[in-house]
């Protein structure tokens, strides 16, 4: 580097970097030339040039620049040994020596004779802007024709395996877009190894593309739409062969797997992995299902044996009850024997036929051993034993039975309590306070007064329910074993029932044609019948009318789901009133849905809400 000083008239200093240019620039770089350097000639600039530099000028000589894509490039600027391995300061110092040494007027100078016109130096300009950029040099470097693009043969295969497919997928490992490629390994590389490998070349990623070779160049369509033409065809043509491409790497890596000799080992190590697992697999269950067997027939064993030992159990006891019973007839016996010769210490006929009944009292109600205490005391105290007895059996008696008069008067008193709840908290009552639960949520103002009277205006048994029998039953509800939303399926399962039944008796009386005294007849069912007969005509008179007419069959309508309620809201905002024919595009916003059922559900939700508000308001 040098340094000049200028001085002007006010003595200020400017410092300026100057550097070499031309033999000077390429001995100070390639060489560490120093600046005294700067003399030498273009032959010994030439000489000190390293074997991969070296030009072939006969080669140069039988060049055709209009044939220029069809040229070795790099042969031309003295790179033919590198290559692609070329570095981009590699390629900018040959063609610079290049330019020193065959520039036309270098020639000239020498005394050569030069055709302008065809010059092979046009070649080596050529060749530097292609190898000079670097899009233009990777479209060049993928079509490089010192690239071997051929696969091994079979008797390269058989031969030396490795060798030659090491040697191959190295070769095309240049085209990767990923660093760090694979190797193929050998005979002893595991088996992680090979499976990355295969892996890796079936997803091969290739950077390889192939606008070298475009037939045409778009730069020199005459218009904007012929430029679009020309890269349309162009591109359309880089697509085929990229897929031509990956068609051959495919068929690379499909010809080394299924010679590879690693794979078939592999398999048949995972093929005996899998057996040894189902063999042990199988072993197991016949160990297992051994195991059960045997815990069976153990089992079965001590069934058996139990049900020896209970039924030798059940045995004794029979034949201790029918000792107890034999030796309980006979104590029996003994008493009645007794008795029967103190003709049952009666005067008359009254006092003996009541002390026999007395007698088969005491019979029934002591067991063995007080009856044998009994005899004992009969024979050593005589009637007094007897009489004692006896009033002591017949106080037993009175007692139980005043005991079981309790129990029963309990239970009737318990059952009446069951009726009189069971009777106001019947199935239409438990489906309103569900239903107006879900009506009035909780912080509504008097909200328990409110469910009340809501339910007291809507039921029909006719038996008024309070707000404390309210409260009762929704926590009863709440702490049972039935969750809300069952009990809410079961109200809304019920509600639809009814209303389908309702459905079906508006249906087909409208379906009908019968008389008007009929009809009067059969809507007034809550009217009183003058006569047995005019009730029995009328339950005649109703099953002829409600027969649905075989031509008009019933239609079974559904509950509404939250979506279909969801969709009903959002069509009726969407379309208002003004809207013409409002309902029928209504109805084509829910599926499975008609005109008629909305315009029901509509008149339903209104008459509940009119319904929610009389409640409050009866409340207030």
């Amino acid at each position: 580097m040098l340094e000049f000083v200028e001085v002007n008239c006010n003595f200020s200093i400017s410092h300026r970097n100057v550097e070499r240019v031309g033999l000077a620039f390429l001995n100070s770089n390639r060489y560490n030339a120093t600046t005294d350097e700067t003399t030498e000639s273009n032959d010994e600039a030439s000489e000190k040039l390293p074997e991969e530099f070296a030009v072939d000028v006969d080669y140069l000589k039988s060049l055709d620049p209009k044939e220029w894509k069809d040229h070795d490039h790099y042969a031309i600027l003295g790179l033919g040994k590198l290559r692609f391995i070329a570095t981009d300061d590699d390629i900018r110092r040959a063609y610079r020596r290049m330019v020193l040494m065959h520039h036309p007027d270098k020639r000239k100078a020498k005394g050569e004779e030069v055709n302008t016109d065809e010059d092979y130096f046009t070649c080596i300009t050529k060749a530097y802007e292609i190898l000079g950029t670097p899009k233009t040099r990777r479209g060049y470097d993928s079509v490089d024709p010192e690239f071997d693009d051929s696969f091994p043969s079979q008797a390269e295969i058989d031969n030396n395996f490795y060798g030659c497919f090491n040697k191959c997928f190295d070769l095309n490992a240049r085209w990767s877009e990923r660093k760090n490629v694979p190797k193929f390994g050998d005979e002893n590389s595991k088996r992680e190894e090979v499976e990355e490998f295969y892996s890796f070349w079936y997803e091969f990623k290739s950077w390889r593309e192939f606008s070298y070779l475009d037939e045409e160049d778009k730069e020199k369509g005459q218009d904007r739409d012929e430029r679009r033409w020309i890269e349309k065809e162009n591109k359309a043509l880089r697509i085929k062969r990229k897929k031509e491409e990956m068609m051959r790497i495919r068929a690379l890596v499909d010809l080394a797997y299924n010679n590879d000799k690693r794979i078939q080992k592999f398999k048949n190590e995972e093929k005996e992995r899998k057996l040894a697992a189902k063999r042990a697999k199988m072993d197991a269950a016949q160990a297992q299902k051994a195991e059960q067997e045997r815990a069976l027939r153990e089992a079965q064993l001590a069934k058996e044996r139990a049900e020896k030992a209970e039924q030798k159990r059940i045995e004794q006891i029979r034949i201790e009850k029918e000792q107890m019973k034999k030796a309980l007839k006979k104590e029996r016996k003994i008493l009645r024997d007794k008795l029967k010769e103190s003709k049952y210490y009666g005067n008359n006929d009254k006092e003996t036929l009541k002390n026999m009944e007395g007698l088969e009292k005491i019979c029934e109600a002591l067991n063995l051993n007080e009856l044998q205490e009994l005899n004992k005391d009969i024979e050593k105290k005589g009637q007094n034993a007897f009489f004692s007895t006896l009033k002591m059996v017949e106080k037993k008696i009175a007692s139980e039975l005043e005991e079981v008069n309790q129990t029963q008067q309990k239970k009737t008193t318990k059952n009446d309590k069951d009726v009189k709840k069971n009777d106001v908290w019947n199935n239409e009552n438990m489906q309103l306070l569900i239903k107006s639960v879900n009506l009035f949520p909780a912080g509504t103002s008097q909200r328990w007064d409110v469910i009340a009277a809501f339910i007291n205006q809507h039921s029909t048994s006719g038996m008024p329910v309070s707000a404390r029998d309210v409260l009762n039953k929704a926590k009863a509800m709440q702490n049972s074993d039935f969750s809300k939303s069952s009990l809410k399926a079961q109200a809304n399962d019920t509600a639809f029932e009814n209303f389908n039944k309702s459905k079906k008796e508006v249906q087909t009386c409208n379906d009908i044609t019968v008389n008007q005294p009929v009809t009067n007849n059969v809507n007034h069912a809550d009217g009183d019948a003058s006569t047995n007969g005019n009730k029995e005509q009328s339950d005649n008179d109703t099953k002829a009318v409600t027969k649905p007419t075989p031509n008009k069959p019933t239609v079974t309508p559904k509950t509404w789901t939250k979506e279909e309620q969801a969709l009903l809201e959002q069509a009726i905002k969407t379309y208002p009133i003004s809207t013409p024919d409002r309902w029928d595009r209504i109805a084509e916003c829910i599926p499975n849905r008609t005109k008629k059922d909305c315009l029901r559900r509509v008149k339903e939700l209104v008459e509940l809400v009119n319904s929610k508000k009389e409640a409050q308001q009866s409340v207030k």
